[in-house]
């Protein structure tokens, strides 16, 4: 990005956009893969079937350490599974700033969203009020006009003095 040129890119607020890397080599941008990896691994850990998978993970080790043979278990009954408590530990204090990083991530595309949101209402705000004053003018305008009863009774009057007129020239002639 060039010195002094204003960043364009819309999935991020002002302020708080990434700057993108040049493509180097493989062409994928840099800057965001770390966080779309984080958001993939927080949707991932939000499904059933991750649930499940983690339940049938420690359903099997710890019926491995229980069932196995002595010599092939990695993990004590006796202390309470305290490689399978570290494991566990360990995924949760990753899974937790994966998740609010997806987070943050989500709250800057909202943001964005909303500002966009914002300008379209106000564009739609304007372009309504330019139609109520075009309504208006309209109104304005049509009030002026003749209306259908007004030239019907125009029409019936010119008629009217039409028939007169004739009447008389019928009695001037007979005269």
């Amino acid at each position: 990005m060039a010195r002094g040129k204003q960043d364009t890119r819309l999935d991020a607020p002002k302020g708080l956009r990434t700057t993108v890397l040049p493509r180097r080599g493989n062409g994928v941008e840099q800057s965001d893969r770390f966080g779309r990896f984080t958001e993939w691994i927080a949707r991932a850990m939000g499904t059933p079937w991750f649930i499940l998978g983690l339940t049938i993970f420690v359903i099997f080790w710890m019926a491995w350490n229980t069932l196995a043979p002595v010599a092939w278990r990695f993990d004590s009954i006796a202390l309470g599974f305290i490689a399978l408590t570290l494991v566990l530990s360990l995924q949760a204090s990753y899974a937790a700033p994966l998740i609010l990083l997806a987070q943050n991530r989500q709250d800057d595309r909202d943001r964005v969203q909303i500002e966009q949101d914002r300008q379209r209402a106000e564009r739609n705000l304007a372009d309504t009020e330019y139609l109520a004053r075009e309504v208006v003018a309209l109104r304005l305008a049509v009030k002026d006009m003749a209306t259908k009863d007004f030239i019907r009774a125009e029409l019936r009057s010119l008629l009217e003095d039409l028939e007169s007129r004739d009447d008389e020239d019928g009695e001037t002639a007979r005269a």
